[in-house]
């Protein structure tokens, strides 16, 4: 049975995590992705190195690109290596690719990759979020609440 669209699948070990993506853009729909990578990519990510700070995705040509995703050189791989920072192709569906092209060009949204994980099948993949931008005062009141959060559970914990 197929799963459903949308849904992110079951997490084995995450490789790389965009933690700034979620105080920075409001984040409206989210979905996995395959990515395309190369032989020494996947040995690099399976020894958890890699970084998505920086990252970023775009649609061209009918195609999403990852961009800007930093996977470090694998020693081991000899004069067989790749290309840090190099675009790499993420694998999505035709209808998939269409609404997220339509909400970056109509809405102004922005597409934005939270994570890098092995799923339970051993295959890479890239959560990918559609989001917008947060303005300076939206950033404030998050922050003012994850603070009163933080502080109810400590006046939970204490009260016992």
């Amino acid at each position: 049975m197929a799963r459903p669209k949308g849904n992110v699948g079951i997490k084995v070990k995450t490789v790389a995590e965009n933690r700034r993506a979620r105080f920075e853009y409001f984040i409206e729909h989210v979905v996995e992705a395959g990515i395309a990578l190369a032989g020494s990519e996947v040995k690099a990510l399976r020894t958890g190195q890699g970084s998505i700070a920086e990252a970023y995705a775009e649609v061209k040509d009918g195609q999403v690109w990852l961009v800007n995703c930093n996977i470090p050189v694998f020693a081991n791989a000899n004069h067989f290596n790749h290309e840090p920072k190099r675009p790499r192709r993420l694998l999505l569906h035709e209808r998939e690719i269409g609404k997220m092209g339509g909400a970056v060009q109509r809405q102004g949204m922005t597409l934005i990759p939270l994570s890098i994980y092995f799923n339970d099948r051993g295959r890479a993949k890239v959560e990918l979020a559609l989001g917008k931008g947060k303005q300076l005062h939206d950033k404030r009141e998050t922050m003012k609440d994850r603070d009163w959060k933080r502080d109810q559970a400590r006046i939970m914990r204490d009260r016992g």
